[in-house]
């Protein structure tokens, strides 16, 4: 049954709006805050710039001098946006959830390519064997796309491999590395600073700027990780070169 979606709107500086949708990361929370950026992108207000969710809200960009000129001047800015959003939270219907797209990303635990496996392994009483069949055996809700290009959170990690970051973070970690941080896994598709704790890498690009959308995952994707080899890892590379 659809219901209709609750959120408290605040100002977030002079250019800005943010909506709140929920207070914790959960599913149920993703798809409002989906289903709100969905009926705003179907119906945008004159000014508007653009309109960025997270994991429980949406900040809304907007250019006041042209939203004070849609509106005749009768209203400030961010009262006319916040009208605008709070006629959106009366009236929308949160959509019936779609068949999510389902990507699988092969991973080579382990070795060089994961270092931080067995300090994983250690902090949970468990092998790193256990830690690789539990990470690979979950399905994750890409929540948002953050941090870096291409990066993205993913939710529903099981409390049984769940880590803290690292003390020191590492200044370069290798493209493809896929970590764990708290309750939380991801994959940096690029190189940068970082503070997960490393359990593998994938061959997999998933960040390319000459691709539209430039990135492979998107908010609303489930992913699934497949061990491989270091022999596949390697061959995979070779062939994407």
């Amino acid at each position: 049954m659809s219901e209709v979606l609750a959120g408290s709107i605040t100002a977030f500086g002079e250019c800005a709006v943010r909506v709140e949708l929920g207070t914790g990361i959960e599913e149920s929370v993703f798809h409002r805050v989906a289903a709100f950026t969905e009926a705003l992108q179907a119906h945008p207000f004159a000014g508007l710039i653009e309109s960025v969710p997270a994991f429980t809200t949406v900040t809304v960009f907007y250019d006041p001098v042209r939203v004070a000129e849609a509106c005749f001047f009768k209203k400030t800015p961010y009262h006319a946006v916040a009208a605008h959003l709070q006629h959106l939270l009366q009236t929308l219907q949160q959509a019936e959830h779609r068949p999510a797209e389902t990507v699988e990303i092969p991973v080579c635990y382990g070795g060089a390519h994961g270092p931080d496996l067995e300090e994983v392994a250690r902090l949970n009483g468990l092998t790193p064997d256990e830690v690789i069949e539990i990470h690979a055996g979950g399905e994750y809700l890409v929540y948002m796309i953050g941090f870096a290009p291409g990066f993205p959170y993913l939710g529903g990690l099981s409390d049984r491999i769940a880590a803290p970051r690292r003390a020191e973070p590492r200044l370069r970690i290798p493209v493809g590395s896929v970590g764990i941080a708290g309750q939380q896994t991801g994959v940096y598709p690029m190189e940068t600073p970082g503070g997960w704790q490393l359990i593998g890498r994938t061959p997999l690009t998933l960040f390319r700027p000459d691709r539209n959308p430039p990135s492979l995952l998107q908010a609303g994707h489930i992913v699934r990780f497949r061990p491989i080899t270091e022999r596949e890892f390697a061959a995979w590379e070779e062939e994407s070169r």
